[in-house]
């Protein structure tokens, strides 16, 4: 009778057939592309395209509510503009923004899409309190 091996020992012993090493390599393959896809924030070029556009729109659109924001403010009349647009309706504002020319950059004709109603977001918002020194 043969002396029971110990793993160590059987681990040398043993010689995987190429059907065993075929597919733990498929089975590897599989498994890093699932957990690439799913967990490790890959991404198909088409999808990283898309994510790129929509950053750049997004960030146009920060970009124009910050100046529409800025224009507002420095307009001479900007606390009775101010009042009249929180009268509004909230669908409403970006329109009224729109309409004065405040969400419409230089040298553009249109408005940037997503700028106004993101100025009144801002406008909305309740300015902070002044520092008072002491």
């Amino acid at each position: 009778m043969m002396a029971k091996q110990s793993l160590s020992e059987r681990w040398e012993d043993y010689q995987a057939s190429k059907t065993v090493v075929f597919w733990a390599c498929a089975v590897c393959v599989v498994a890093t592309l699932f957990i690439g896809f799913t967990w490790g924030g890959w991404v198909t070029g088409s999808t990283a395209e898309r994510m790129a556009t929509q950053s750049a729109t997004d960030a146009r659109a920060d970009l124009a509510a910050a100046v529409c924001v800025s224009r507002f403010e420095a307009g001479s009349d900007a606390a009775a503009n101010l009042a009249t647009l929180k009268a509004s309706d909230s669908w409403n504002r970006g329109e009224y923004l729109e309409k004065g020319g405040w969400a419409t950059l230089a040298g553009m004709k249109e408005p940037v899409d997503g700028a106004a109603n993101l100025c009144a977001q801002r406008l909305m918002k309740p300015a902070p309190l002044a520092k008072v020194s002491g």
